[in-house]
């Protein structure tokens, strides 16, 4: 099936949106989300072990959370978006390995294996998620002490 324009369009503004997801987290620019998430946005990351709440109370959680890691990446990779008009949805594999510092100077590496699960809906100022749900798939080494995700 030949794709028109403006749908390849809309999956290239997409995939550019997911990628602008990990750049602001990757890189602690939390106002950046304004640029990736609707003002309603609803977030979901409960089954990773982080709260569920909108974009600023996600902002304000990252922002607070993120500095006790020495560093993180967020890949993401084979995402099968479905266009349905103005709105789309979305799973797309995260892989993300996290690093904390150890006390007298060493690291401990733990990987993250998750799903994220969006509707995106087309705005004025171009798609943008209202939905995104952290579906787990593993913990790889995961320190003692973390919250505990849910089930």
């Amino acid at each position: 099936m030949a794709l028109s324009l403006p749908e390849i369009s809309d999956r290239l503004e997409i995939q550019d949106l997911l990628v602008d997801y990990s750049h602001a987290i990757d890189h602690s620019e939390w106002d950046a989300l304004d640029d990736v998430f609707t003002p309603d946005a609803v977030i979901d990351y409960t089954e990773m072990g982080g709260p569920r709440g909108n974009r600023e109370e996600t902002k304000a959680f990252l922002s607070s959370v993120m500095p006790m890691f020495s560093s993180y990446q967020h890949m993401v990779a084979t995402s099968k978006v479905t266009i349905d008009g103005d709105t789309a949805y979305g799973r797309t594999i995260c892989y993300n390995p996290m690093v904390l510092p150890e006390e007298g100077g060493g690291t401990h590496v733990f990987f993250c294996g998750l799903w994220y699960r969006d509707v995106f809906v087309r705005t004025p100022a171009g798609w943008r998620i209202k939905e995104r749900y952290e579906e787990r798939s593993y913990f790889h080494n995961r320190p003692p002490g973390l919250p505990e995700p849910t089930s």
